[in-house]
């Protein structure tokens, strides 16, 4: 057998220079793809709906288009050894909520005209400048994080900026209240949802923090029921999470972001230590918390109960949950079709229900391959953490996909009443300018963390083998 050290060098670099062309390739048509399906996707919409192909068709296919292939460009040349199946799959769950959204649109539209009441203007054209706004944000990312580690420097600036973001909400003059939960900020006739960047913070600051401190949090002292106890100081990060999680769901009335950051944290610590006795005092603690935020706050002791008896609230409190139950229900197994189904019935069905409204005209089937491609970023996610070498970005990438798995878990079963319902929208599928900024920016962090390990491992290991 002849190894890479017997062959020429040019050999060498033809070698490692077929690898990331075919990724490139494959990431491409796998884009082409995910685009085709989601013209189809927004077609449809029209022909289901009104019976004719959409009026905007051509400009929304085409700026969409333009977008992904600039999208590609950026990755091929900023990095060009990256997964090559982040891009197509998150392009094709934004490609799709895109035309939901329009779907939606047009309900209200037709029902606007059987009313005689003023036509509405519609969120998908403003959905459409968030999604060029965000993929122009995502390329930034690319362009200036040109290595993932340097962001360790900014640990503790990146937890105080993270802090500040929570607690924007509470200020008096811009802070904003929607629906019972004070998560926004208003400035003008713009608004955000700071909580939102502040996720992506929170967790650069944990996996540098983690990375520095795991040895002594994994330091075991003496142990109770078998289990390893941790020394009572390394016990303060732990508590400081928690008691930022239960001010969240106190004072700004915010189930699912409390959750998400509390589950991140825990599941960090577990990832950066490997010891079990973090996820069980974790869990111990989410338990109180749970049991305390019950007896001490109305509005989770609503959530529980509508959770627990939906039917009883199906008039009021309990309607959102009750509509969506039918809405699946009615879309079966193979589901209505794009715009035969009734999902402007669902209140919020745009934002924290589009989940639903899209298991009704796609049906368990079309469901299920959502909640694929959401398994597939996920999973590309924590390999891309295994492969990497450094551990700040080893833990940065399980903490970007940790954060993508609590939030699809918390938002589909809250829709699917698996669990109370919390309010977090879907990633790259809900409308919402500030999610969706969000989420492209953690995959152009993946995509970097990514390039950078795989080109590490394809320069350490035999790039070219030739069997006799």
């Amino acid at each position: 057998m002849t190894t890479q050290a017997a062959l020429p060098a040019k050999a060498e670099v033809r070698a490692s220079r077929r690898v990331p062309g075919a990724r490139r390739n494959t990431e491409l048509i796998l884009l082409i793809l995910a685009w085709l399906v989601g013209a189809y996707a927004y077609a449809n919409v029209g022909l289901g709906t009104e019976g004719r192909l959409p009026e905007n068709l051509a400009l929304v296919i085409g700026l969409v288009g333009v977008l992904f292939i600039g999208a590609h460009v950026c990755v091929r040349i900023w990095a060009p050894i990256a997964d090559p199946l982040l891009l197509p799959v998150a392009a094709l769950l934004n490609f799709l909520g895109l035309s939901m959204i329009h779907r939606i649109d047009v309900a209200e539209k037709l029902r606007a005209l059987r009313n005689e009441g003023p036509l509405p203007s519609g969120d998908m054209p403003a959905q459409l400048i968030w999604t060029t706004l965000a993929l122009v944000l995502f390329a930034g990312v690319l362009v200036t994080v040109r290595d993932h580690r340097r962001l360790q420097r900014y640990t503790y600036t990146a937890m105080v900026a993270g802090v500040v973001l929570l607690l924007l909400p509470m200020l008096p003059v811009i802070g904003s209240t929607v629906n019972g939960a004070t998560l926004w900020v208003q400035l003008g006739p713009l608004s955000f949802q700071p909580s939102e960047l502040a996720k992506i913070l929170l967790t650069i600051f944990f996996a540098g923090y983690l990375v520095v401190k795991r040895d002594s949090l994994a330091l075991v002292r003496r142990k109770f029921l078998g289990l390893g106890i941790p020394r009572a100081r390394d016990l303060g990060p732990i508590l400081v999470a928690w008691l930022i999680a239960l001010g969240i769901l106190a004072v700004q009335k915010d189930l699912g972001t409390a959750l998400m950051f509390f589950g991140l944290f825990v599941s960090m610590l577990y990832l950066a230590t490997q010891r079990k006795t973090w996820l069980i005092i974790g869990s111990v603690m989410f338990l109180f918390a749970a049991v305390l935020g019950y007896l001490a706050f109305g509005h989770v002791r609503l959530r529980v109960q509508v959770w627990l008896d939906t039917w009883s609230y199906a008039n009021d409190q309990g309607y959102q949950i009750a509509q969506s139950l039918f809405g699946l229900a009615n879309g079966g197994i193979m589901g209505t079709g794009l715009g035969q189904g009734y999902p402007q019935f669902v209140p919020f069905a745009k934002t924290d229900f589009i989940a639903a409204a899209l298991g009704e005209e796609l049906g368990l089937v079309g469901f299920m391959a959502i909640l694929l491609l959401y398994g597939v970023i996920i999973e590309r996610a924590l390999r891309t953490a295994i492969i990497c070498r450094d551990p700040f970005g080893k833990l940065l990438a399980a903490g970007l996909g940790t954060v993508l798995a609590l939030q699809v878990f918390v938002v589909i079963g809250g829709v699917t009443r698996l669990i109370p319902l919390t309010g977090l929208t879907t990633p790259w599928l809900s409308y919402g300018g500030s999610a969706l900024v969000a989420n492209w920016i953690m995959l152009a962090l993946l995509l970097r963390i990514s390039d950078r390990a795989r080109r590490t491992n394809l320069e350490q290991s035999p790039q070219v083998v030739i069997k006799p």
